[in-house]
This record gives structure tokens, sequence and C-alpha cells, in this order.
């Protein structure tokens, strides 16, 4: 099949480009490169079979670019993804995470496209639920415009379903960590600390460091958008983690393991709009996909410090 990845030059969607590539599919990529690299597809370009188109998801003449291949799935992973800066901008968060979900659902629906799988976030959009790991049976409670964002972008393409018949699914990752991820921002505080660490700078960890995060390796994260590509996946949302609660003084001391250094980060005051606690329950999708993690924490670890120990970065 031919495939839209969008962000597809990031993080994770560099990552589902290279599985697409490898399962023998086709696959566009839309990025603004803002924070995607071009290196990050050097794997999958090695391949074949991957183009390229430069462009902003808010502004990109979507017609145009629908118009130039037979697009049968679009993967929708650009997206603005910090929590703070939604915080502080949340009409900039909005005018990404929903005006151009729909602007981009809207082209698709008219060119034929079968399905979209969209990006949701199951660190955020439940709150803080009274039991944990959450099911996707439990009620969406946005307690930041990132998070608000993500539940309405789940909610114009539901919509869009039952209006237009263009299918949807949604992967709603817990926090996802692995190779290629930036270090240089608020999101991502296992980049953040491996590279911190391996260069001898100060880390820090907000509030008292008891916050509990799931984290899941991004090439099973990568592994369940592919997946949830098919027929059976239709209409639902899959939380992707482990179950696995990490405080943050946790996931200090494991990284500060891995990279062979002393284990000692700063204390900063806590930030507005985290959450206290996260885990996801993956039952559906390991039953409807048949999806899986792959590595424990420890293990992904080792190869994130490997990755970035072995390009610098």
């Amino acid at each position: 099949m031919h495939c839209l990845v969008t962000g597809g030059a990031g993080f994770i969607g560099s990552h589902l480009v290279d599985l697409l590539v490898e399962e023998g599919h086709t696959v566009t990529v839309l990025d603004d490169f803002s924070s995607g690299r071009l290196e990050n597809l050097h794997i999958a370009r090695s391949m074949g079979g991957v183009d390229i188109v430069e462009g902003d998801i808010r502004t990109v003449d979507y017609d145009n670019l629908f118009s130039q291949a037979p697009f049968e799935v679009v993967f929708h992973l650009a997206a603005q993804i910090d929590v703070r800066k939604s915080v502080e901008n949340p009409v900039m968060d909005c005018e990404t995470n929903v005006v151009a979900t729909v602007k981009l659902a809207d082209a698709a629906r008219r060119h034929g496209v079968r399905k979209i799988v969209h990006t949701s976030s199951g660190g955020s959009i439940y709150g803080q639920p009274d039991s944990f790991p959450v099911s996707e049976a439990t009620p969406v409670a946005p307690e930041s415009p990132y998070a608000a964002s993500k539940a309405a972008g789940e909610l114009y393409l539901s919509m869009f379903s039952r209006l237009y018949g263009i299918q949807s699914s949604f992967v709603a990752p817990a926090n996802v960590y692995g190779p290629r991820q930036n270090p240089h921002g608020e999101a991502g505080v296992v980049a953040i600390f491996i590279e911190r660490l391996l260069n001898g700078r100060p880390t820090k960890v907000f509030g008292t460091g008891s916050n509990t995060r799931d984290y899941v390796f991004v090439k099973d994260v990568a592994r369940a958008f592919y997946l949830a590509s098919n027929d059976e996946a239709n209409g639902e949302r899959f939380n992707i983690g482990t179950g696995i609660e990490t405080s943050d003084r946790e996931l200090h001391t494991l990284v500060a393991q891995a990279v062979g250094v002393q284990d000692a980060p700063e204390y900063a005051p806590a930030r507005k709009g985290d959450v206290p606690r996260s885990s996801l329950d993956s039952s559906k999708a390991r039953k409807l996909l048949g999806w899986n993690s792959s590595l424990t924490l420890s293990a992904g670890i080792a190869e994130t410090v490997a990755f970035f120990k072995e390009t610098g970065k």
C-alpha cells in the first residue's frame, strides 16, 4: 500500500517509516523539519520507496499533496507535543493539533483515503484517574491544552468516520523513548537525561521526583501504528504501554547506571500541567492487534544510550 506519514522524519514517525518500507510499502513523508531530521530517514531511504515532502501541517496544500499519489492509509504523527508549550500558548496548540487534523481529514476523505491512524496520548488524555493501569474505558479528562487537543482529534476523526465513511483508529502511547529522540526540549526525559549525563551536564528532577510514567520503547510503538492500520482496528483507541510505573527519580537512577555516572540530579519546582501518575493497560492492543512490548526498560535504555554514544546526539 501507499502510505502518507505526517511527521515521518521525527522520532516515532521515522521508526514507523522504517517498518513500513521493510514490510514492502511505499511511503510519502510530510514533515516541516522543525524537529524531525532528514538523517532519521537514512535507513528507509537506503531501501528505496520513500518520497519526502517538506511542509507544515497547518499550511500545506493538502489537495495538491493528495493528488500526487493514491494514498491508502494516512498515519498522522505530526503534532505539537510539549505540554508546557500548550499551557503557555493554547491557541497555537489547537491550530497544530486540531485545526490541521481537520484539514488533513477533510482532504483525505475527498481523495479516497481508506483510513487515518491518528496519534492520541495515553499519558495525558485520562487526566488523574482513580486506578492504574488505565484502560480505554476510563473517561477522558484532559488537564492541559495538549491533552484536550489530542482528545479533540479523536472526536473529529470519529465524526468523520460516521459522516463520510473514512476509517480511523487511534494509537495512545504512554511515554515513548528510544533512539532518535530529541534531547533538546521539554519532552523526552529519557533522551534529556542521557544527553546531559553523557556530556557531564547537570540533570533536573521536578517536584519530589515521585511522579510516575509508563515508558514504552519507540519500535514497539511504531509496530502498534502499523498494526492499527488493519480493518479489525477500525474505530478503536489502543493504549500502548507496559503497565509499569517508573518514578522520575527511579528513571534517573536507571539512566545513570546505563551511562556509568553518578546518580545525583538537582531538584526543581513541580511543573504546571504535569499529572502525578500514568500507566496504561494495553490488553485491548494485545487482544485485537496481537501487540506486545518487546523490551524491559533497562534493556531499552541501554539500547538508547548506545545510540547516543554512537551518533553523538
